[in-house]
């Protein structure tokens, strides 16, 4: 266990810190080297988590992709522009809107795409806006929180819920019937609790006369209507194949390269440079980190979390999806939410209630915004963040993590 627990703590310090640029992929697959050479793991273990997650992987990468594309035509800004323009200059509506709006991106094309790109254009807008910085933090803390708060609906809408769904076999459909009330919770609730916590730094009147008409930064308005059709037969797409047990990454990744293909006719985009923009690191990433976590389920860590768990499923649902969902939520705060999920779908994998699997999730998308390393979207939005000149130090953010996850979690597992 010791030096099961030493690569991976070393590996993960790595990952946060990135000295000298080195990228998140680059160190999880020295991780896993690392734990190669030491017997922690062994080829086979290798072929065992490559098994789990390919399919999250590539439809991770497919979604970023799709994401990508409609960024390039002004899909995301439009959106943001709109919100803006609902408001009518209401400072509180735009606080709302904003947060809608990142729940929109973040069950549609996944956590991660909220936090890489819709960031960025709030960003650039409320600095148009001549918002001040206080201001500013506040909507970018509420826009943080929300893409992974409501990451919840969709399998796709998160890398844990796909890693999950594939462990536990459940499909698409039944994972949305038994998400889409959690989903509607987590964001009723995020968006009462962020607007207790950060109503003092929200204006009561903005003045939207200084953005742009949202059509005007619509590069290919063809394009762009048929997106919206595109989009609804995508999704449509993952209900059918989950009658015959396509992987979901077929969908999401075929349907980003066709949509590419499409743009590309259309001249609206350079598919070279979305392809060499797109996050492959992520791969390595995952791959890499799982098999250095895969070390620490053969030296036995998931064997006690088993026996935490089994007694926990003795008393009682309620009991036991609220256990599990912190467990999960503080295991990810303190060591990144795609470890734990795996770690956690292990212990569970003798425990007959699928409950604690769908509070598992729950658990890992929501913990993991208690620190700035509980979840890769965080670490990705910081870094998108302090490009841009917002930095946002460890404890500001910790400090608002932890007044704002345990309550909200707490409530959204109830309705799990």
């Amino acid at each position: 266990m010791l030096i099961a627990s030493l690569i991976f703590i070393v590996t993960l310090i790595f990952v946060i810190w990135q000295p000298r640029g080195l990228q998140i992929g680059t160190t999880a697959i020295l991780g896993a080297i690392i734990a190669l050479i030491f017997q922690v793991v062994n080829f086979d273990d290798v072929l065992a988590v490559t098994n789990i997650v390919w399919d999250a992987t590539l439809a991770f990468i497919g979604i970023i992709i799709l994401s990508m594309v409609l960024d390039e035509i002004g899909f995301f800004e439009w959106a943001a522009l709109k919100m803006a323009k609902f408001s009518n200059g209401n400072g509180m509506l735009m606080f709302i809107y904003s947060i809608l709006l990142g729940a929109f991106v973040s069950a549609l094309f996944a956590n991660d795409g909220a936090a890489l790109i819709l960031t960025p254009i709030l960003l650039a807008k409320m600095r148009i806006l001549k918002l001040n910085t206080k201001t500013i933090v506040a909507f970018l803390l509420a826009g943080g929180f929300i893409s992974d708060s409501a990451s919840l609906p969709f399998v796709f809408s998160n890398l844990t819920n796909i890693v999950t769904a594939n462990y536990f076999s459940i499909g698409f459909v039944e994972y949305f019937l038994n998400m889409i009330v959690p989903f509607i919770v987590s964001v009723i609730t995020s968006i009462v609790f962020l607007w207790l916590l950060l109503r003092k730094d929200i204006p009561k009147f903005v003045d939207i006369t200084l953005l742009k008409e949202p059509k005007s930064v619509i590069k290919n308005m063809n394009l762009f209507y048929f997106s919206w059709i595109f989009l609804g037969v995508l999704l449509a797409g993952y209900f059918v194949g989950d009658a015959y047990d396509i992987p979901i990454s077929i969908f999401a990744l075929g349907g980003a390269i066709i949509f590419l293909i499409i743009a590309t006719i259309s001249k609206t985009v350079k598919p070279k440079h979305i392809i060499k923009e797109a996050p492959w690191q992520v791969v390595w990433f995952s791959i890499g980190l799982y098999i250095v976590v895969y070390g620490l389920k053969n030296a036995g860590l998931t064997d006690y979390l088993t026996i935490v768990l089994k007694d926990l499923s003795l008393r009682g649902d309620t009991i036991a999806v609220l256990g599990t969902g912190f467990i999960a939520a503080f295991l990810s705060a303190i060591m990144n939410n795609m470890p734990t999920v795996m770690i956690m779908d292990i212990a569970l994998t003798d425990i007959p209630n699928q409950a604690l699997a769908y509070a598992n999730i729950v658990g890992c998308n929501l913990g993991p915004k208690m620190t700035p390393f509980g979840s890769l979207a965080t670490l990705l939005w910081l870094h998108v963040l302090a490009k841009k000149g917002v930095k946002i130090s460890f404890w500001q953010y910790s400090k608002f993590g932890l007044m704002i996850t345990p309550p909200v979690l707490f409530i959204v597992l109830l309705a799990v």
